[in-house]
């Protein structure tokens, strides 16, 4: 029989020491980019740590205060909105000690709560959480915990910063837009959502009043028509099917997100229709395959890699300051406007 190689031994800090023939001390000093460190010891050092692959440990640091792991939880790997919240966190973590660690969800606040048990129990130092459906004083109880910023949540808190898009105004620019083109019976799609509290703080809750709000103001009050599904294809799909079926369909429907309106532009295809010809379609978020050639999606910018960013730079704010007064920012939508929208033809 062959005998088996030994598994390699993992590299340490007294490796690196040794190697590069300097203390413990010094080493950690480099690895800390702390005060006392001259540039020749960090050369030499730094030198030493990629000659021995010197990785380090995750869980001695946390034990030390800090794993440099940042986790970040989402609620749908399918829509592609979240991966420009998530390119805008890794813009801001490039050139830093940190690692991004992403954890999907779903609609279940009790999944949720154990996705974030786990990042805590992980000793991440920081957490993002994008669109949480968790009660008010369970995202306190978080944040009491460890540095938090709440991505989409209008609800503010002394324990943990927010950024959020202004939804209210967003749904307003594309109602104007469409009641601009000479649109009356303009349909929105939105997430059904029940809980009060969540009603005036998740971002589907404030399109839809959005939404209403700017259809009465332009005198349409009563074409309000709202299909209430949720955030996704198969949503705007099912959505679409109900608008659709309408005794007078609506010739314009606002869906409340992009991965919507591409639910919308399936049922739509299914029945032999089209956008704009036959019912013009508005989605939010401007995600990437909106500017596909063959979609041409009229869509509100609410800047995915602008909230990442920064929501990324008020977290590594909060943990090298747990006790700063807590920030909010709100950033303006703008609408792009594609082919899928026009003047109604019926």
């Amino acid at each position: 029989m062959s005998e088996q190689a030994a598994p390699a031994r993992r590299v340490t800090i007294v490796d690196v020491a040794r190697h590069a023939g300097v203390s413990t001390t010094a080493v950690s000093k480099v690895l800390r980019n702390a005060y006392g460190a001259s540039p020749q010891m960090q050369a030499r050092v730094r030198a030493a740590i990629d000659e021995l692959g010197y990785r380090p440990s995750a869980a001695a640091r946390g034990m030390r205060g800090q794993t440099y792991t940042i986790g970040v939880m989402l609620p749908d790997l399918r829509n592609p909105f979240f991966a420009d919240v998530l390119d805008g966190v890794t813009d801001l973590l490039g050139g830093t000690d940190y690692q991004m660690m992403m954890a999907p969800c779903c609609n279940d606040e009790a999944a949720e709560a154990r996705v974030t048990d786990a990042m805590i129990d992980r000793s991440m130092d920081g957490l993002i959480l994008i669109a949480p459906l968790s009660s008010r004083s369970h995202l306190n109880g978080i944040a009491n915990t460890v540095p938090t910023v709440v991505i989409g949540r209008h609800g503010h808190s002394p324990r943990y910063d927010t950024v959020t898009d202004d939804d209210f105004t967003g749904a307003g620019l594309v109602v104007a837009h469409l009641a601009g083109l000479g649109h009356r019976r303009i349909a929105h799609i939105d997430h059904l959502e029940t809980d009060p509290v969540r009603l005036t703080e998740m971002p589907n809750a404030l399109r839809a009043d959005g939404y209403r709000h700017a259809m009465r103001a332009h005198g349409l009050g009563a074409e309000i028509d709202i299909a209430s599904t949720t955030y996704t294809q198969q949503g705007g799909y099912l959505g679409a099917r109900q608008l659709l079926s309408r005794r007078r369909r609506p010739t314009a429907i606002f869906a409340g997100a992009d991965i919507v309106a591409m639910g919308v532009l399936d049922a739509m295809t299914e029945a032999g229709l089209s956008a704009p010809g036959d019912i013009s379609v508005a989605g939010y978020d401007n995600t990437t395959f909106a500017a596909f050639g063959p979609i041409s999606l009229t869509t509100v910018d609410q800047a995915g890699r602008q909230i990442g960013a920064n929501a990324t730079r008020l977290l590594l704010d909060r943990i090298a300051d747990r006790d700063r007064p807590a920030a909010q920012i709100k950033l303006s939508p703008t609408l792009v406007t594609r082919r899928t929208t026009a003047p109604p033809t019926n």
